[in-house]
């Protein structure tokens, strides 16, 4: 068989297929959509969060181990990517508050709204997941300084932080287009 014989296999295989799926897409509610986007914006946040945690921490270890005295400065350093953890969780419970997912008498959301409340948590999820790591690779370069001149940390500090404005105004984009949804 050459490629136009097999793409015209695959294609007609497709579209027989397609009413099956188009059958399946409307199965799934408004409830669900929402749902999975309130726990995908606090996996991906998370796990930029984890990552840049992480980064940080071994840094600060191999700091910490020359110069133990440093370790609080330190801390706060390696804590400082955690945040955009903590903003995809807050994201993820404002979507499920905005329709009473977290009780048993959540509002019967129509897929749209699921849609609408799915991508308000996007914003939080991407730039949590991208921030969060971009602001651990921060906090490695600000230990490292840290380690060499202790008495920059504050400096360190800031350019870490100068990361999360970009994590804040996402979570805020998130809040204003959650607040945005008409349920009920």
């Amino acid at each position: 068989m050459d490629f136009i014989s097999i793409t015209k296999v695959l294609l007609d295989e497709t579209v027989g297929a397609l009413p099956e799926v188009a059958e399946t897409a409307s199965a799934i509610s408004g409830n669900v959509i929402a749902y999975i986007g309130a726990a995908l914006c606090a996996i991906l946040a998370g796990c930029g969060s984890a990552l840049g945690v992480m980064a940080a921490g071994k840094a600060a270890a191999g700091v910490a181990s020359e110069k133990p005295d440093l370790f609080g400065k330190l801390l706060v350093l390696q804590a400082l990517p955690g945040t955009q953890g903590i903003y995809g969780f807050l994201t993820a419970i404002l979507v499920l508050i905005q329709f009473n997912g977290l009780g048993s008498d959540a509002a019967a959301l129509t897929v749209t709204q699921g849609w609408q409340l799915f991508f308000a948590a996007v914003p939080m999820a991407i730039v949590g997941l991208t921030s969060g790591i971009a602001q651990g690779k921060a906090a490695v370069a600000a230990i490292h300084m840290t380690g060499k001149q202790p008495d920059a940390s504050g400096k360190g500090i800031t350019m870490t932080a100068l990361v999360e404005t970009y994590a804040i105004l996402a979570l805020l984009i998130s809040i204003l287009l959650i607040r945005g949804v008409a349920v009920g």
